[in-house]
């Protein structure tokens, strides 16, 4: 009976304890129940926060840095003129100072680790080492001043040295150290100052003769080149500028003695010249098989040019009979660069009848004086002087912007031959998308350029308004430019300083090129060697001195168009000589916004080629392969030529006096500037 009892008092408890572990449960339910209620809410927020929030915040933020960025317009650079002329350059003594074994390899070593100076040639920089001449400082001393002008270049030899900017302490250098290397690019004003710590013992080289040692490698190379290839029957039909083309894309290649350079029997691509030492040139005997001297080639001797035609079986071995140096080009590289010159002949015939229309009006203006214009508004400022909307005072209707250039200011920045540059060329600019120059006027203080008024206000205005643009909006105004640069190319005329700033809107808003002060006629096959540009813009070619030509403008083409796309240059640093190094280590270090597509990527990236003729549009066909690229499928770039296309944003031009789309300027309230009767703009 008790057992029974026991029993059921155990059930009873059983059944208790799994009614509270039912409630528990029930409790923790509940409980999971709130919680997922929770993470459901949070999970809305979260999205909400995804969608609306952040974009939003991300935006204002891209907004102010944008605005920072891009609220004063970016000023191009120019270096004076060279001293001497470029076909002097061989003939011109450097200096050189005996240095130690150790004291020259610290010099190489501290080149070397330069983010600048290391991208030099190994014969530029034995150049530089020799040239460097020894400066001692004492404890406390100001060897670069903040603000100042400078032109050397320093290596640390001996000392310890501290940096500032703004006097904020930025670092401190020992031996082995480069600074100070902007200044041998241009003439600029230094961005930090360095002081010494303790006495010090500097190695210094200055711009002028930096400049002659790039100069003169790149010119006696490329020289020596031409000669080769002229001395190859193959290429005699060959016009300068081809053969110029041709002497940038060949390659050295180096052999050891008794290395194979062609093997019988092997397809092959490539062409060579010996540049340096002897080849023996040997032919498999048939019965035997033993190879059969043929005959020995040196220096300017060349070989495998029936691979350039793709005719590619080797009918013969070339082998090193010493150390041997051979200039290499292939078919692929070969066939890029033959042709496109039907392109320039064709441009001749639209200039005759643009040039009929444009006679007319020269007769027109060149009755007019600068008192039959009134000032309407400011349209622009900058350090040269100002653009002014002028009206003409016997017909109101007629409006022009004045370009209004300080002499003194001019002669000071020995800027005249860029100013006489720019004058020559837009006169003779004859293309819908280059902003007119009718005439020049000049007193003792002041150049006057009369234009062409576009009132749909600057490029530059707009993207920094609206942030960035369109893949449809950049494609019209990247072929706006397209179609300025065939026009200046075909007349053998480089740009030099594409950006926002220098695109107008007229009031249909069509892009325009405005501010010629960089352009230069170089003809055809040629190079020039000034540093200018505006640093965000500018070619690796240029920063290295090497010489450029037309294809530095298409490498700016891929930046406008990157600009563009995102509201920013993709190479951008706190100061020029960072931006210098970041374009140095080329287009593919940088990582593309997924907001850029697919094909204006590629485009972009074959427009920024490090080696110049490899970039689109300085190819065989031209500025016809960016016309086809596929970023451009189904554009109409005739509608374009001919004006009938819709452009993407047409802009708000009430009169020919509405000055609204331009910022406003406050009135120039300046001193006059001095007199200038030097007589260099005699021209004008």
């Amino acid at each position: 009976m008790g057992t029974l009892r026991d029993l059921q008092y155990a059930l009873q408890e059983k059944i208790e304890e799994l009614r509270q572990r039912d409630a528990l449960i029930d409790e923790l339910e509940l409980e999971l129940d709130q919680k997922d209620e929770l993470i459901q809410k949070l999970q809305n927020e979260l999205d909400k926060y995804r969608s609306v929030i952040k974009p939003a915040t991300q935006q204002v933020v891209k907004q102010t840095e944008l605005h920072e960025h891009q609220r004063t317009k970016r000023q191009a650079i120019s270096a004076e003129p060279t001293a001497f002329d470029i076909h002097e350059l061989s003939h011109v003594t450097l200096p050189f100072y005996p240095k130690s074994p150790q004291s020259k390899d610290l010099i190489k070593e501290a080149i070397l680790d330069n983010d600048f100076m290391k991208n030099l040639e190994l014969s530029q920089i034995q150049e530089i080492v020799d040239c460097m001449y020894p400066v001692e400082y004492g404890k406390d001393s100001c060897i670069i001043k903040e603000g100042d002008v400078g032109s050397l270049v320093y290596v640390m030899e001996d000392g310890r040295v501290e940096v500032t900017k703004e006097s904020v302490k930025l670092c401190t250098m020992g031996p082995g150290k480069v600074f100070g290397e902007l200044a041998i690019l241009y003439n600029c004003t230094r961005t930090a100052t360095v002081k010494t710590l303790t006495n010090v013992k500097l190695w210094a080289i200055d711009r002028q003769c930096f400049q002659t040692i790039m100069m003169r490698t790149g010119l006696i190379k490329h020289t020596e080149y031409m000669e080769f290839l002229k001395s190859v029957p193959t290429f005699h039909e060959l016009p300068e500028e081809i053969l110029s083309k041709l002497a940038d894309v060949l390659e050295e290649t180096h052999y050891e003695d008794g290395e194979y350079i062609v093997r019988q029997g092997a397809t092959g691509d490539t062409f060579f010249i010996v540049s340096k030492g002897m080849v023996n040139v040997t032919r498999e005997d048939k019965p035997s098989g033993d190879p059969v001297y043929l005959r020995s080639m040196g220096k300017g001797d060349w070989f495998g040019e029936k691979a350039l035609h793709g005719e590619d079986i080797r009918t013969a071995n070339v082998i090193a009979a010493e150390a041997v140096t051979c200039l290499v080009i292939d078919r692929d590289s070969f066939k890029h660069l033959i042709g496109g010159l039907e392109e320039v002949s064709s441009k001749g015939c639209e200039d005759a009848e643009a040039k009929a229309r444009y006679e007319a009006e020269n007769a027109f203006f060149s009755n007019l004086n600068l008192a039959d214009f009134n000032i309407i508004d400011t349209l622009g400022v900058g350090g040269f002087g100002r653009v002014e909307l002028v009206q003409l005072k016997s017909d109101e209707l007629k409006t022009f912007a004045m370009k209004i250039l300080k002499k003194r200011h001019i002669v000071d920045t020995r800027q005249q031959e860029h100013i006489r540059s720019e004058k020559l060329i837009m006169q003779e600019a004859h293309s819908d998308s280059i902003v007119r120059l009718y005439r020049t006027f000049k007193d003792s203080k002041y150049l006057y350029m009369l234009m062409e008024a576009c009132l749909g206000g600057e490029l530059w205005t707009i993207l920094r308004d609206r942030g960035s643009f369109e893949d449809s909006t950049t494609r019209f105004y990247t072929a706006c430019v397209v179609e300025a640069f065939a026009y200046l190319h075909s007349k053998g005329i480089i740009y030099r300083d594409l950006k926002p700033e220098n695109l107008i809107l007229d009031h249909r808003g069509y892009a325009k090129l405005v501010d010629f002060g960089f352009a230069k006629k170089i003809g055809f096959g040629k190079k020039t060697w000034t540093f200018c540009g505006t640093p965000e813009y500018v070619a690796p070619e240029i920063i290295l001195n090497k010489g450029h030509d037309i294809s530095a403008d298409y490498w700016s083409l891929g930046i406008l168009m990157f600009e563009l796309l995102t509201g920013s240059p993709p190479f951008s640093g706190p100061d020029p000589m960072k931006t210098y190094n970041i374009i140095l280590r080329g287009i593919d270090m940088i990582e593309f916004p997924k907001k850029i597509t697919k094909n204006a990527a590629n485009l972009i990236k074959k427009l920024c080629r490090d080696n110049p003729s490899e970039r689109l549009g300085n190819l065989k066909n031209g500025v016809k392969d960016i016309q086809k690229h596929k970023w451009f499928e189904g554009f109409n770039g005739e509608g374009l030529r001919k004006g009938t296309l819709t452009p993407p944003i047409i802009p708000n031009v009430t009169s020919s006096t509405d000055t609204s789309n331009f910022d406003s300027f406050p009135e120039d309230n300046e001193d006059p500037p001095p007199d200038d009767n030097s007589g260099w703009d005699n021209d004008f």
